[in-house]
């Protein structure tokens, strides 16, 4: 069994970034964020940090278990 929360616990802080919440960044201290599909971006740094629920949302994210037939090449 493995815990998640004992791992995270001993292996120190890790920011992410909260959607609807005051987000500060860690290198610089401002708050403009350049906001992607996994990560968000601080806009004067560049720090980049991952989002907190929001991995399974956006265009192409999602993707079919079965490989459609493809049909035959005309030649």
């Amino acid at each position: 069994m493995y815990d998640f929360g004992v791992r995270q616990a001993l292996s120190g802080h890790r920011g992410a970034y909260h959607p609807q919440q005051a987000n500060q960044c860690p290198g610089c201290g401002k708050s403009h964020w350049m906001i992607g599909r996994v990560t968000a971006e601080c806009a004067f740094c560049g720090t980049a940090l991952p989002l907190m629920g929001g991995f399974s949302s956006g265009n192409g994210m999602m993707r079919p278990r079965t490989i459609p037939a493809l049909a035959p090449l005309a030649a």
